[in-house]
């Protein structure tokens, strides 16, 4: 998938805001928006380099000329738009890509059942409904993956509302994108967010269906790359060590 059209460097300043970040652009500040609510504070370094994509301004007012795409975390580029992988996942399941998602000839997008909206809804003949959402990960320690980077009671209830789902007999699915190639598995994370952790454990033994998959990036393009295991063992004792961040 292409990421924009174009991607501008950039060098990051500060954040004033959740989605808001100050940029040096061309040897100038400036504003550029950042489409992710996480905190992020393992990426967002003072001068580490971004890449930025012009905003499409269409037929709305942008504050900002540009939204973050990309940032460079030692040789590795990663992705911090929560946008980037309901869309990566949408052109995988067209080519065929995603294997435990295989033989659903009918995808829709952005999907309502009861009080909530998923990302998907997979059908076809002969086979359950299939319920899928995405959920973006950026944070990766030691090699694993933790979702969320910060408390998110949304992602609670959807997991929550997908479990249902695998109660009443369709299929349910939480599927996981690391944007970024370095991580060898994937897990909650047991002091951003142990709710989402507890709500996630829950959904597993209902039923819901959990897979992860990394992203290759090499910009301006990102694919969606190869799966990694679900870990749901781990627990704040064994990352007490690590000092929680504050919440932006």
């Amino acid at each position: 998938m292409r990421i924009a059209d174009e991607l501008v460097p950039a060098a990051f300043l500060r954040r004033p805001n959740r989605f808001r970040v100050d940029v040096r652009l061309d040897g100038r500040e400036t504003a550029a928006h950042l489409a992710d609510p996480g905190r992020l504070q393992e990426l967002l370094t003072p001068g580490v380099e971004l890449l930025l994509a012009p905003a499409r301004v269409g037929g709305s007012r942008r504050a900002t000329a540009y939204t973050v795409a990309l940032v460079r975390f030692h040789e590795l580029w990663v992705s911090i738009n929560s946008q980037v992988p309901n869309r990566l996942v949408a052109e995988a399941l067209e080519q065929g890509q995603i294997a435990p998602l295989l033989g659903y000839p009918q995808v829709e997008r952005e999907r309502a059942h009861g009080a909530s909206r998923f990302d998907f809804r997979l059908g076809g003949a002969d086979r359950p409904t299939c319920w899928v959402e995405v959920k973006g990960a950026s944070l990766v320690e030691e090699g694993r993956a933790l979702f969320p980077d910060a408390p998110t009671a949304r992602g609670a209830r959807h997991m929550g509302e997908l479990a249902e789902l695998a109660r009443a007999g369709a299929r349910a699915v939480a599927l996981f994108v690391i944007q970024r190639p370095d991580a060898i598995s994937f897990s909650p994370h047991p002091q951003r967010d142990p709710a989402f952790g507890a709500a996630l454990r829950r959904a597993a033994a209902e039923g819901v269906e959990l897979y992860a998959y990394t992203c290759q990036i090499a910009p301006p393009h990102i694919t969606l790359a190869r799966p990694v295991p679900v870990l749901l063992d781990l627990d704040a004792e064994e990352m007490g060590h690590r000092s929680p961040s504050l919440i932006l």
